[in-house]
């Protein structure tokens, strides 16, 4: 079995990047690493040496301009010191066939960059994330399921799982009509908001916090190799985490995320 190194980014307001490299430690990463932003510019870090890369949720330039918008301008136009666009690194990383999540912040992204919903391999911006229906913030638990059809790798085999959500804007908002319908055709919505009692999908407030087109949660791109989710899978890292731990209110952490990503890495 070959080794697995994961690259956690932070910088420019992230805040989540420490709990999210533990949880790829307990994952069984053999690294994780937490490296900023600029030194992937100036060539201190390779994305070559890394297998799973991972966007932490935070709130990336303050939110100005939209969630992740000047993060996305950052990595579509910057340059490493070799003189290669950094958006051509992310791109080459995927089609090598390693992994990316994105979470929250990391997940908006993802989809200002247009790595997701990545039709056809090509990095176009496709959808977006909104403001929540609620048009506050949205700080509670919720319950999710995941698309058994979906090429996901990191959602494959999840049972119906509970995680955190703290997030603004976080309604995923297609292009247009035919966006949607081809995320649905080729079950790229990796994961649903779903109803606690049912498990099934639901546009119910607070269920569905956002009011998200068709539920969505969570997205992939065709390859399955990239996976972004505005729920936080590692909040959720021990039983002691859940608010209902105490009432024998258990589930599945969302570490399970991680442990299948570097499981496929490892190729078990």
């Amino acid at each position: 079995m070959g080794r697995v190194n994961t690259l956690v980014i932070m910088g420019y307001g992230t805040n989540s990047h420490e709990e999210t490299a533990y949880a790829a430690r307990q994952a069984g990463s053999d690294r994780a690493d937490i490296v900023f932003f600029s030194d992937i510019v100036a060539g201190k870090i390779s994305l070559d040496d890394y297998d799973f890369l991972i966007f932490p949720g935070g709130f990336l330039d303050g939110d100005d301009l939209g969630a992740a918008q000047a993060a996305s301008m950052r990595w579509r136009y910057m340059k490493d010191k070799d003189n290669v666009l950094l958006s051509d690194r992310l791109r080459k990383f995927r089609n090598d066939g390693r992994l990316i999540l994105g979470i929250c912040n990391g997940f908006q992204l993802l989809v200002k960059l247009g790595i997701l919903p990545g039709f056809d391999g090509q990095f176009a911006r496709q959808v977006s994330l909104g403001h929540n229906n609620s048009m506050r913030f949205e700080d509670r638990w919720v319950r999710l399921a995941a698309n058994k059809k979906s090429p996901c790798i990191m959602t494959r085999n999840l049972p119906l799982m509970s995680m955190p959500v703290r997030h603004g804007e976080g309604r995923l908002v297609p292009a247009s009509q035919e966006v949607l319908e081809r995320l649905q055709k080729e079950e790229l919505i990796a994961l649903r908001y779903a109803d606690p009692a049912t498990g099934e999908p639901t546009a119910e407030y607070p269920y569905n916090p956002n009011g998200s087109a068709d539920n969505a949660a969570g997205l992939t791109d065709p390859t399955g190799c990239v996976l972004g989710l505005m729920p936080h899978p590692e909040a959720f890292n021990h039983v002691t985490n859940h608010p209902g731990w105490t009432r024998d209110e258990l589930d599945a952490p969302g570490t399970m995320l991680f442990l299948n990503a570097v499981h496929h890495l490892r190729g078990l």
